[in-house]
């Protein structure tokens, strides 16, 4: 008899599964998918081994102004003040402690996804020669900042179109030391900063590396087709630019100067993680911070998908950016490169226990300032001990 009920089981259940299967996919070939994902071939990540051995080390951070302060993606220095832009758009400086609003590019409201074309949102930062602060919003453009007065001072306005494209997503800047030359990322003329889950699950590729002459006021396009261009960091000897190219997971070079002028290669490839932000470290080399890992040994949702875009339009047919980001598994990052692109030390917090989503490592007297483009506040690390 045993077998006969376990047939009629097999039986009623197979039944109900296709019952329910059929009518579920009829839906999902039916629903609109907000992207057409292109497939994308990335190499099997690196092994979390030796120098990149994972541990614990990021938890040894300390939070600072713990919900004073929301997203604070990029992080600079002038003297022992701080500044960073928030997520409502704000630039804000940190003064003995204090937070204090000192500029904001957009108007209000702020707060939702709809919001934030509208309300702008300051990304990366960067003090210049005659201490001005530098800003790349990625809904308005490359803006110079008084940090005294907040007075703003438009230098590229997205509504330019540059060679046939738009600026949708302005992402990093990094300049020389005389403050002549702004190079910076546009990640995609399609889609904007509150759809980068879309830019990275699509795989689109027109990012662009841009270039602005403070004097001659002309944007020249560095770098084209890149796949979620984002961080960039100018060499100490200014004759090259670093590009990081978040979905492709490495990091390109692009030469501003010398023999090699105009060219570009690849400096870092197959990197264990997504790089976001990349900045200066007082050895020569360069911090990167990645707020997404590629595990391995173990699953990597992003390597699993990559070539399978029939999976990705099924999972954003059903599903929001916000939920697909929350199954993500919190994982943050920090790796120090040397000058020529091998790995020097890693710093680690698995789950996102004290750091989550990591954006950027900027060092200063000995301590590492970590921002982030999702939570409330800024940890900092001290290096003597770690």
């Amino acid at each position: 008899g045993s077998t006969y009920s376990s047939k009629v089981f097999r039986v009623t259940f197979l039944t109900l599964a296709a019952s329910l299967t059929v009518p579920l996919l009829g839906v999902t070939v039916l629903l609109d998918c907000p992207i057409d994902p292109q497939p994308i071939s990335l190499k099997e990540p690196p092994l979390l081994t030796g120098v990149l051995e994972p541990n614990i080390k990021l938890r040894k951070a300390e939070r600072l102004w713990e919900n004073q302060l929301y997203g604070p993606e990029s992080i600079v220095n002038i003297g022992d003040i701080l500044f960073t832009g928030t997520a409502d758009g704000k630039i804000i400086k940190i003064e003995d402690g204090e937070i204090q609003t000192i500029s904001r590019i957009g108007h209000g409201p702020c707060g939702t996804h709809e919001d934030e074309p509208t309300c702008g949102r300051p990304l990366g930062i960067r003090v210049g020669p005659n201490n001005t602060l530098f800003v790349a919003d990625a809904y308005y453009g490359l803006y110079e900042v008084d940090p005294d007065t907040g007075e703003t001072k438009m230098l590229v306005s997205t509504k330019t179109v540059i060679e046939g494209q738009k600026l949708s997503f302005v992402n990093d800047l990094t300049m020389t030391r005389d403050g002549r030359k702004i190079y910076f990322t546009d990640s995609s003329s399609k889609w904007q900063r509150r759809d980068y889950l879309f830019l990275i699950m699509e795989g689109t590729d027109d990012g662009r590396l841009l270039e602005y002459d403070t004097v001659t006021k002309e944007v020249k396009v560095l770098m084209v087709g890149l796949r979620f261009p984002n961080g960039v960091q100018l060499s100490p000897a200014e004759d090259f630019v670093l590009v990081q190219e978040t979905t492709m997971a490495r990091i390109r070079r692009y030469y501003v100067s010398g023999l090699m002028k105009g060219g570009a290669d690849m400096f870092v490839e197959n990197m264990p993680g997504l790089p976001d932000n990349i900045r200066l470290s007082s050895s020569g080399g360069y911090w990167v911070a990645m707020a997404a890992v590629r595990h391995n040994p173990g699953f990597s949702l992003l390597d699993f998908l990559a070539e399978k875009p029939w999976i990705k339009k099924m999972i954003f047919k059903l599903l929001s950016q916000e939920t697909v980001t929350n199954f993500v598994p919190k994982y943050s990052l920090v790796v120090e490169l040397t000058e020529t692109g091998s790995y020097r030390r890693s710093f680690h917090d698995p789950n996102g226990v004290m750091v989550a989503y990591v954006s950027e490592a900027h060092e200063h007297d000995g301590y590492l300032y970590l921002g982030s483009f999702r939570s409330p506040y800024i940890c900092r690390i001290n290096l003597q001990h770690v």
